[in-house]
């Protein structure tokens, strides 16, 4: 009988430490589904050599997850940080389907970055803009616009009443940068559309830089987008004001409905 009370309680505290075990078990698993977290990374999509360029295509955007530890130093390239690796050399081969690293990739050369955007005798200088005056945030990296300025200048009458003036500033300006974006769609094709900004950076002679500093002091700056394949300077604009825009609001129409008669 005393044996047959020690086996029933050895299989009794079996079972107990086994269900202890599995509990403890399923809480860490818990725990560690907590702390982990979705990323998404950039994946190769095919073999590639040791000191090849990486272009868009050969990129694709993969999801896995991992523990959130901050303590941890990912070397993992995040997929919004894509386009600082486009056009970048490997350092050592690669296999399809392997997540990218930072330190896969040679030493960026300052040619190859932003800098190298920029023509010699130009210069890079960044202004606001809103999605109004950004064409709805339309315009992106290698655009053409022109830059209009709506200032508020005394009257020549000898008082202190102002009168409001828009004027073509800068004609066929190239566009380098939309925020902190200065991949063009072309160079980006993985990009998932297109993204909101809150600056733009456009590339100018020393002189012209100066004028549109002091010009965004100033007053208003607009981007007026130009077709990809016009690039010839308009002589005859003129500044407009109130007195002028009455004028030559009959104008304006009539030569808007001449153009559409010989479409």
């Amino acid at each position: 009988m005393r044996q047959k009370l020690l086996l029933l309680a050895a299989v009794f505290f079996g079972i107990l430490a086994f269900v202890l075990t599995y509990k403890q078990i399923q809480a860490e698993k818990a725990k560690i589904s907590g702390e982990a977290e979705y990323v998404y990374l950039i994946n190769i999509n095919r073999d590639m050599a040791g000191g090849e360029e990486i272009k868009s295509d050969y990129i694709s955007k993969v999801e896995i997850k991992r523990l959130r530890n901050t303590s941890i130093n990912f070397r993992d390239i995040p997929w919004d940080r894509r386009t600082l690796i486009i056009g970048r050399k490997l350092e050592n081969s690669k296999q399809k389907n392997q997540i990218l690293q930072w330190d896969d990739l040679k030493p960026a050369s300052r040619q190859n970055g932003f800098t190298g955007r920029i023509q010699p005798g130009y210069r890079a200088i960044s202004i606001p803009v809103d999605t109004t005056s950004s064409v709805t945030n339309l315009i992106q990296p290698d655009d053409n616009v022109d830059i209009i300025g709506t200032f508020r200048f005394p009257e020549m009458r000898g008082d202190n009443s102002l009168d409001t003036i828009t004027l073509t500033i800068l004609q066929n300006v190239k566009i380098l940068a939309t925020g902190n974006n200065w991949r063009s769609v072309a160079q980006d094709q993985q990009g998932g559309g297109l993204h909101g900004y809150s600056t733009v950076t456009l590339m100018l002679s020393p002189e012209e830089v100066e004028m549109i500093i002091f010009a965004s002091q100033k007053g208003r700056l607009s981007l007026s987008l130009r077709n990809i394949e016009e690039t010839k300077f308009t002589s005859d604009l003129q500044s407009v004001n109130f007195k002028f825009l009455e004028k030559n609001i009959p104008v304006y129409n009539e030569k808007r409905e001449q153009k559409q008669r010989t479409r």
